[in-house]
């Protein structure tokens, strides 16, 4: 996948490593200081030591945990309980003193020290494709353009390193997957379902020596119409695309989709769904140099019958979210992975005749951990009666930003789009709580 529309290919990269050399580990600058004397441990000197010891390597993949249809915030991880719009709804304590999940999230619960929560979120989309649209892209839909999800901006972005298969993937996919936008389709989610089946179009489907048999004679073809037509042909980057595939047809890093080569003890710890398996599969995605995942858990529209559907999809999501933190904290790649829960929007205080909740942009919730943002933290606070807007209210775009700037990316750096429009990769201000 390449480069476009003025950014510098490895630019990123290349900053990381010129920072690596400028800026030595702790420890070697107390080696440093033992070869040049006890001169050099002066307040300067530990300064410059504690500077280097806290400065920490940008995230390198985004696990998007998608629910889609808007969750409730008050069913999930802003419970009130007690209080009228909670509609009897308990909560139960969590490993950071003073922070509430709603019941049945006790695995969650104890993974909360890695785990933030944004309970203040606001958005002025409450339709679900304009909700989806603006929490996955970081801007409100706009008829001129077609914003990147964040997925197809690291992508676009960060160094292609020397993966073989698409860098951003969608697993189980909703009606509105991730898309690369003006960046180019190149950059849209590779859609893929439950990983215990086969993927999609990867294998041949006649034998060895015909497949490359018909590879030839299509290059055959392919050369007598590049005759004469060499430019308008390079433009659709069709034989960019066929190269792309064959590569990942062939490639050992398909293995990722794999969960059952993990051991039955990880693959039930995740839970025996198809979303606790994306989950699974997505955490070794990240592992062969998949930039970003989005696994999708559907059937949050909870208009009718909001408690009871929530308590079920609980017991599919906090089983696969929790094991996913705790999975990727023992291996060590916590730090080197962002992940966020969110969905487009929350569901309103009070419960309708139906015994739902409607859709609810202004202040809603969402988890976020890994890569190296802070965990234990709770951002912003939202009316125990339901009627006042949230402290602390925190936009969408803040989001995006903070995510970027946690895998090493300048939230306001511009792309240029297709007709000449600078677009900044956000609009949106990092959230320092987070990332201090």
């Amino acid at each position: 996948m390449g480069h476009r529309n003025g950014s510098v290919p490895g630019h990123a990269h290349r900053s990381r490593l010129d920072e690596s050399l400028v800026f030595p580990g702790r420890r070697d600058l107390l080696k440093f200081a033992g070869l040049a004397g006890l001169s050099w441990l002066t307040p300067v000197g530990h300064l410059l030591a504690s500077q280097a010891e806290t400065r920490r390597e940008p995230a390198q993949s985004v696990i998007l945990i998608w629910l889609a249809g808007g969750p409730s915030q008050l069913e999930t991880f802003d419970p009130h309980p007690g209080k009228p719009i909670a509609a009897g709804t308990r909560a139960i304590a969590t490993a950071v003193k003073g922070v509430q999940l709603a019941q049945g999230y006790e695995r969650l619960a104890e993974v909360m020290t890695s785990v933030s929560l944004v309970r203040s979120l606001v958005s002025q989309e409450g339709d679900h494709e304009r909700g989806t649209y603006f929490m996955k892209n970081g801007y409100r839909p706009d008829p001129t353009v077609e914003h990147p999800s964040i997925g197809a901006i690291c992508c676009h972005e960060l160094p292609m390193g020397g993966t073989g298969i698409p860098r951003h993937i969608s697993i189980l996919p909703g009606q509105w997957p991730a898309r690369g936008g003006f960046l180019g389709g190149e950059f849209d989610a590779f859609k893929t379902g439950d990983p215990l089946r086969p993927l999609p179009d990867v294998t041949s489907h006649v034998a060895p020596s015909r497949d490359a048999q018909r590879v030839i004679d299509l290059e055959v073809v392919e050369r007598a119409f590049r005759r004469g037509r060499r430019s308008p042909v390079a433009a659709t980057l069709h034989r960019e695309t066929i190269e792309r595939a064959r590569v990942m047809m062939t490639s050992a890093q398909l293995k990722a989709f794999d969960v059952k080569q993990e051991p039955a003890a990880i693959r039930e710890s995740y839970g025996d769904t198809p979303f606790g398996r994306a989950c699974l599969a997505a955490r070794r995605l990240t592992e062969v140099g998949v930039r970003c995942i989005e696994v999708t858990l559907d059937g949050w529209d909870t208009h009718v019958n909001n408690h009871a559907t929530h308590r079920k999809l609980a017991g599919t999501l906090d089983p696969a979210l929790s094991a996913l933190i705790r999975d990727l904290k023992q291996r060590g790649t916590l730090d080197k992975t962002v992940v966020l829960c969110t969905g487009e929007f929350g569901r309103s205080p009070k419960v309708n005749l139906a015994g739902g909740r409607d859709h609810w942009p202004n202040g809603f919730s969402l988890a976020i951990a890994g890569g190296g943002i802070r965990g234990g933290l709770v951002i912003g606070e939202t009316d125990p009666e339901g009627v006042k807007n949230p402290t602390k209210p925190t936009a969408v775009a803040d989001i995006h930003a903070t995510i970027l700037k946690a895998v090493g990316l300048e939230p306001h750096k511009e792309n240029v789009s297709p007709v000449g429009r600078p677009i900044s990769l956000s609009q949106g201000t990092s959230i320092g709580a987070l990332l201090s």
